[in-house]
């Protein structure tokens, strides 16, 4: 017989999550796209990347790719699995794993962009 799901258990929140953080992605793709590949002038060499991360707003734009791409990625191999019937230890075990893979590179990005210097 039908059973009554509430809205909590369907995944309405994560699917519009994952709407908004595709959205988002695309417009930080074609923003970068424009600005490293388009112009003449941005090289890619280490003095080119050490130059442009002087401003915070290219900092800022790296920090927000890394956080949506991984929510976005980890969240869509999430809903994949939430389309099979799992066990719920299963369920656990690989949304603990998702989320803790999904954390340390998260973190691995972040101390990457950090450590960058500023130059005076």
């Amino acid at each position: 017989m039908y059973k009554y799901k509430a809205s909590k258990d369907t995944g309405s929140k994560s699917w519009v999550l994952q709407r908004i953080t595709g959205l988002a992605l695309l417009v930080l793709m074609i923003g970068h796209y424009i600005l490293m590949h388009y112009q003449p002038d941005s090289g890619h060499t280490y003095q080119a990347v050490l130059s442009r991360m002087q401003f915070s707003w290219y900092r800022i734009i790296d920090i927000s790719f890394i956080t949506l791409g991984m929510y976005h990625g980890l969240n869509g191999i999430w809903n994949i699995f939430r389309d099979y019937k799992l066990h719920s230890w299963a369920k656990i075990s690989i949304i603990s794993i998702l989320i803790l893979t999904g954390l340390a590179f998260t973190a691995w990005g972040y101390v990457i962009i950090f450590s960058i210097p500023y130059i005076n």
